[in-house]
Parts: C-alpha cells; structure tokens; sequence
C-alpha cells in the first residue's frame, strides 16, 4: 500500500489564501485540510492523524495564541507554523515562546508559500529529532532502571550468601574445642558479616554509587555488641556518626576497620577491667574529608611494638587505610587507646 501522506491542517479565515497554499504544498507531497476558527481546529485536531498545524494570528474568533495555549497542555502535540500579516515582532516572538515551531510573515508574494513550504519542512524534521530524542531518552531511563533492579537483586544475593557463609563459620566455630581457632573463625564471621551489611545497604539504596554511612555503622555496632556480649564482654559501644553519604567501595574499607579496631578493644583494651567503653566517631573533617575515630579507656596502646595477639587485625587495619589513601594514627595520651584516619570524600 502507499504511504500515507502527511496530512496538514490550516487554521486561517482567508479561503483564496488556503486554495493557493494547497496547491503549493500539494507539489510538496503534503494533504492540506482547512478549517476557519479555533475551535474547528481544535476540535480536529482531537482526531488525530495531523502531522504539522499552519496557524494564522488573526482568526474571526481570538488569536491563534489561543490555540498555542490550549496545545501547550496537550502531552503530544503536532508542530506549528504560526503565520501573520502584523509587521510586530512581538507577535513572532511571542508565538515562538508559546510553542510554534516556526514562523513565516504572512505576504501577499510568491516567496512567502514556498517559504511556507521550506517552514513545514522544517517543522517536521525538528518534531521527528525531538520525537527520537525522547525516545532515546526513554530507553535509557528503562535500561537504567532495569540495571538498578538487576543491580539491586545481585547485591541481595550476595548479601544473603555472605550471610550464609557467616552462619556456616560460626556453626564451624561452635564445634571447635580449641579456644585460640574458635576465637579466630569468630573473628572471620564478624568480617563477612561486616561486608555482608554493606550489600544489605546496597539493595535497599536509591543510589548504589552511595552508602549512608550512619545507617551502615549503626548496624554493624549493634552487630558487634551483640556479638561481644555473647561472648561475655562487657563493653559498652558508643556511636556518634554523622549522616554522610560515603561512596560504596569506601564505606567497605570504613566498616572492615570499625570491625577490627572495635573487636582488638573488646578483646585487649579492658582486659584488667570487667567492664569499659568504646567509642566510635566518623564526622566531617573538612569539604572534602572526613575524621574516623576508634576510642576506649583501656590500657593503651601507641602503634608501635609487637601488637597483642596474632597482629592480623592490625595488618588489616593498615591494608583498608591503604584502600582509603589514608593512614592510621594513634594517641594513648591520658590512657586508653586513640586510632583516627582522615578518610578522603
């Protein structure tokens, strides 16, 4: 079958002008269909099937800024060339910020139908671009979507897989009679679970670039609390974090320190107390800068010499500062233990 010519609709009260214009643009390969007043045209419109509107100014009725405004309204709406005899750029201008798609001066010349002509070409290419603009658009929004909601079900399943892997380490370490390997599989579990908190962030988040860092270490220190008291440490963990919105891979590094630092104070800081605090800290430092702190009244330790227990804690304290672009410092002035790194945002 043929294709279907694009249909054109003229909105004018000049008759003799439109029977000249239909000719012209006949030669295009256009249909011209006419109607004399807004309403008519309008109502056409609503029909459908109309690729490009020719819209005079002057109607018997108001002006065709009438119509532009109704159309402005209209979620798809064919391009328009406003036309009119008025010498008053104002009319052009007005007709330009209201919607049209073009304007061509109304005269009374041979040039103006072919320029008529050239404008409805125009018109058409420009609506066909915006029209795959949106498209292109539309596509890449879906497309979006659906790689957050793939994004999102990955990092559920990791999470939930890591959390496997830590139960299936602690049933591990509950069967073990040793004391020195149980406490070490225990160890382990906390830091799956730790990275395991961040995958739980990220498929609940809006944005998986980002982890809210106050929700996160909220989490992971009931976790611990939990944990230590459990294994009968009376440590008393408090957190004082503000609401920042810390990139993924770097909130991994953030929470597997916060993991060793506070697990080496429950097991080293207090260990001639039967009871003691731990704080956690993790504020703005600057613009671009933020300040982590691990903090307990224990008996001390500056960095330096040979750490108690294994020293892994401490050697992966050291690589995750690395990851940071960070290092680590530390203060025992007026007892305790004081670990901070200035963590780049």
């Amino acid at each position: 079958m043929p294709n279907k010519p694009i249909c054109i609709l003229y909105i004018d009260d000049d008759p003799a002008l439109v029977r000249l214009a239909q000719r012209v643009l006949g030669r295009h390969g256009y249909a011209v269909e006419h109607v004399t007043t807004a309403d008519d045209g309008l109502q056409r419109l609503e029909k459908g099937d109309i690729d490009v509107v020719i819209l005079d100014h002057y109607l018997p009725t108001g002006t065709g800024m009438d119509v532009l405004e109704r159309l402005s309204s209209w979620e798809v709406a064919p391009p328009v060339v406003y036309v009119t005899g008025s010498v008053e750029t104002a009319i052009a201008v007005g007709a330009l910020k209201a919607g049209a798609a073009d304007y061509v001066p109304k005269t009374v010349a041979e040039e103006f139908l072919e320029l008529l002509a050239s404008a409805v070409d125009q018109a058409l290419v420009k609506a066909r671009l915006e029209r795959e603009k949106a498209q292109a658009e539309r596509d890449v929004r879906e497309a979006r979507d659906r790689a957050e909601i793939l994004l999102g079900e990955v990092n559920h399943r990791v999470a939930n897989s890591l959390a496997l892997v830590a139960a299936l380490v602690r049933m591990q370490a509950s069967s073990i009679s040793d004391g020195g390997a149980r406490a070490a599989l225990e160890e382990t579990q906390a830091r799956i679970s730790a990275i395991a908190g961040i995958h739980r962030r990220l498929y609940t988040s809006d944005d998986v670039r980002f982890v809210e860092i106050d929700e996160y270490l909220k989490g992971l220190v009931e976790e611990l609390r939990a944990s230590m008291q459990a294994a009968g440490n009376e440590v008393d963990i408090r957190l004082d974090v503000e609401r920042l919105a810390v990139p993924t891979d770097k909130a991994v590094s953030i929470g597997v320190i916060v993991n060793e630092l506070v697990i080496n104070a429950c097991k080293y800081a207090y260990v001639d107390k039967p009871f003691g605090e731990i704080r956690v800290g993790f504020r703005r430092a600057g613009e671009d800068s933020a300040r982590l702190a691990v903090e307990d009244d224990g008996i001390g330790w500056s960095g330096e010499g040979k750490p108690l227990g294994s020293g892994l804690g401490s050697r992966i304290v050291k690589a995750m500062a690395g990851n940071l672009g960070t290092t680590i410092k530390y203060a025992n002035s007026g007892g305790g233990t004081q670990i901070s790194l200035h963590v780049p945002l």
